[in-house]
């Protein structure tokens, strides 16, 4: 009994510090954090299991729970919401290149109109993944559908350009005025990273939108878990490489994040787990508005794999989250929108000052 408690505190130790470790500098350290729920689960039997039987080794398990606390907190969340108060509300949505089709009785396709929910919600910042803009179809004209009575401003970040005429990437529309905007880096396939700099009161605030490297299983392959077992290797190297290649986007972002002369917000579709790399690169030095403000597990994605929390809104220490929401009832997509709402004026000293 010794050894194997012994073994599992230190297998613990180190997956709980490995989320430090960049998936660049060791091949597969970034797929290793994802055991971290399990092991935090056997040490909580093993905890029980040992105060039962009145064990000293009872303290190794403890100690593993004190180190991988943290991760409860980004898994789970019951946070109070501060829905009276007026903020600033922000939404991040992949929308699933507004194409989402859902099913009727009968297997009959039905399209849904994800423009007009988008309208509703008359949120004050809207970034979108998997942003596509046809020019030549009325129906498909996204910036028109959503900004075409000045409502919004917009910005947009293409990542693929298909004839000049049609686009897919990234957007930005925000009832603020856009003061500046620019690109951080794109792989000209599918994924980017922009940012714009908006005037809020007497205040500016820098939002980023981002979309990181896919995880790269084809959709079909999601659909059910006998699937997933078959490819299971061509899955595994897929997976791999989908790590290192956030890590290095990531990298970039964490650094032009810090060099921003303004309190900022990102948000978008990172395509990673709580437990990895690429979150706690920015939870390092910014806050997550599910941990400040969520309730339940926010999980936001729409497949078979429906336990993952891969899309996130960071934002400035400055800034004061007054709720966070993971609209899971909107299914018009295999991401489920989140919103947060910011208290924005005034903002609140940074915590490097005296």
């Amino acid at each position: 009994m010794r050894y194997l408690v012994s073994l599992i505190f230190i297998l613990s130790a180190v997956l709980f510090f490995g989320v430090n470790i960049s998936p660049e500098e060791l091949t597969y350290a970034g797929l290793i954090p994802l055991l971290i729920p399990v092991f935090l689960g056997i040490n909580f039997i093993l905890l029980f299991v040992l105060i039962l039987s009145k064990r000293k080794l009872l303290v190794l398990p403890l100690v593993a729970i004190l180190f991988g606390w943290k991760f409860i907190g980004i898994t789970f969340q019951w946070n109070a919401s501060d829905k009276a108060s007026e903020g600033m509300e922000v939404l991040s949505y992949n929308a699933h290149m507004f194409s989402y089709e859902k099913y009727k009785a009968g297997d009959d396709k039905i399209k849904v109109n994800i423009y007009d929910w988008i309208r509703e919600q008359d949120a004050d910042i809207i970034g979108i993944q998997e942003f596509y803009q046809d020019n030549t179809t009325p129906s498909r004209n996204a910036i028109k559908l959503l900004g075409g009575d000045n409502k919004y401003s917009y910005a947009t970040q293409s990542v693929e350009e298909r004839k000049g005429k049609r686009f897919f990437g990234l957007a930005i529309f925000t009832k603020y005025p856009i003061l500046n905007e620019g690109k951080l880096f794109d792989n000209n396939k599918t994924n980017g990273a922009m940012f714009v700099d908006l005037k809020v009161k007497d205040d500016t605030i820098r939002v980023y939108n981002v979309h990181l490297e896919s995880m790269s299983i084809p959709a079909e392959q999601l659909a059910n878990i006998d699937g997933i077992k078959e490819n299971y290797k061509k899955t595994w190297r897929r997976l791999n490489k989908g790590v290192v290649n956030r890590a290095s986007q990531v990298n970039v972002l964490a650094q032009h994040v810090k060099n921003s002369p303004y309190p900022s917000i990102v948000m978008g579709d990172f395509n990673d787990v709580p437990y990895s790399y690429t979150y706690f690169s920015l939870r390092s030095f910014m806050d997550n508005a599910f941990e400040s403000a969520g309730k339940g597990f926010g999980f936001t994605f729409n497949k078979v794999l429906f336990f993952l929390r891969i899309d996130n809104i960071f934002y400035d220490q400055r800034l004061a989250p007054l709720e966070f929401n993971t609209l899971r009832e909107v299914d018009y997509s295999d991401h489920y929108p989140i919103r947060a709402k910011f208290r924005i004026a005034p903002l609140l000293p940074s915590k490097e000052e005296p």
